[in-house]
């Protein structure tokens, strides 16, 4: 079954463009699938893959006959697995600068590492990135009602309305579908599956052939165990602040050794580091980053475990975790707040439309309390938000739990 990605609108408003369109994203994110449904749509089209080894050496040693064989006479060629040509950049200037055939490529990391030497690049290409599934998505597979139910409740940033008219009913349905995305993932191969050992599976898989793919091919790393070590000790501290010290004593590596896999581990759309927010440089945390995972499901199995929240410790870190992908996967940009005093806050956003937003992420509403004085006081224009999954309160109506699943996204 093919469930159609946001992505794909934007990719075919750049078709008709000139410049040179990459999509990027970590592997079996569905750019291959989704590029595949396009082309299929399109006459005087071609697909080829890097993964196909003549046709990689034809492009490396032979420019001109692979522009000959393929491009003269074609409207649109697609590269798929970019990353694997080592000049890219400058080939593909090449293309661009002598034929008229649109070229989109895909590759399975960050676009640096996709093109190499982008410099070469610079106003001749559009980047965009592809993650996977969004909770929208996820339901548009799961249940097409629910996904217009969750569509029509969606709040906007710019708008700031927390109303809803979701019933009971439905916020139980969306509150169960939720806890199942977040622990399992948005890859599209897993959201697909039927069942929970398959699931397991296709996450292991995809954890193992990162290691295989992108680690010993893009990165040429030969002590991966190390990069492993970092992997899962980052797991564990989702939505932490990160001591970097620490991290160099678990994998026994330098600080600078350290700070290139992180830097891998964010190109590759594995995990990000969220800086913090700040106006008062004596009073409030300027330099530590928190770290999150760009899928749940991929750090789940890097820790293996897949309970539901009523059965782990972490299950408010899970949850400020997926928070954090949609708030990505909207584009929005966000940091978070914490003093010296160690007061904090999970995420701020905007400013936008004149305003900017805190949010708190709570897993019980119970756990919900006033922000802190010192944040409110400094930033009164802030607009705060408590978003909790479960509630007791029964006479508590939905309008904050809302922003958790179906008003904050």
């Amino acid at each position: 079954m093919y469930v159609k990605r946001k992505i794909e609108d934007d990719i075919l408003r750049y078709l008709e463009r000139p410049e040179v369109l990459a999509v990027v994203g970590p592997r079996q994110c569905g750019k291959t699938t989704t590029l595949k449904q396009i082309f299929k749509k399109l006459e005087k089209a071609i697909f080829l893959s890097f993964d196909d080894q003549d046709v990689l050496a034809l492009f490396e040693h032979n420019i001109k006959q692979f522009a000959a064989t393929y491009l003269t006479g074609h409207k649109y060629v697609f590269i798929d697995e970019f990353q694997y040509a080592k000049q890219g950049g400058k080939l593909l200037k090449y293309l661009h600068d002598n034929y008229q055939t649109k070229i989109i490529i895909s590759g399975s990391s960050a676009v640096d590492l996709t093109v190499r030497a982008v410099k070469f690049l610079v106003g001749r290409i559009f980047i965009l990135a592809m993650q996977p599934f969004d909770f929208y998505e996820f339901l548009t597979f799961k249940d097409k009602i629910y996904a217009e139910v969750y569509q029509k409740n969606q709040f906007n940033f710019s708008q700031y309305n927390l109303k809803s008219n979701l019933v009971a009913e439905q916020e139980k349905v969306l509150r169960n579908y939720w806890q199942e995305y977040v622990i399992w993932g948005g890859y599209p191969a897993v959201v697909l599956a039927d069942s929970q050992k398959d699931k397991e599976m296709i996450l292991k898989n995809i954890y193992n052939t990162y290691f295989l793919r992108e680690v010993k091919t893009v990165l040429h790393l030969a002590d991966d165990y190390k990069l492993a070590k970092l992997l899962k000790a980052l797991a564990v501290q989702i939505g932490q602040m990160m001591e970097y010290n620490e991290l160099n004593q678990i994998i026994e590596a330098s600080a600078a050794t350290t700070k290139r896999y992180l830097n891998f581990l964010a190109k590759t759309y594995v995990a990000d580091f969220l800086r913090p927010f700040y106006k008062n440089k004596r009073k409030e945390i300027v330099k530590n980053q928190k770290v999150y995972f760009y899928d749940t499901g991929f750090r789940n199995i890097a820790i293996n475990d897949f309970r539901f929240f009523d059965e782990r410790p972490d299950a408010g870190q899970l949850l400020e975790n997926g928070v954090w992908m949609e708030l990505i996967k909207r584009q929005y940009q966000v940091q978070y707040w914490r003093d010296k005093n160690k007061n904090e806050i999970d995420f701020i956003i905007g400013p936008g439309q004149g305003r900017s937003f805190a949010i708190e992420v709570k897993n019980n509403l119970s756990k919900c309390s006033k922000f802190p004085k010192a944040f409110v006081n400094d930033y009164p224009e802030t607009v705060c938000l408590c978003a909790y999954l479960n509630s007791k309160d029964k006479d508590k109506k939905s309008d904050v739990i809302n922003a958790i699943f179906a008003a904050l996204f």
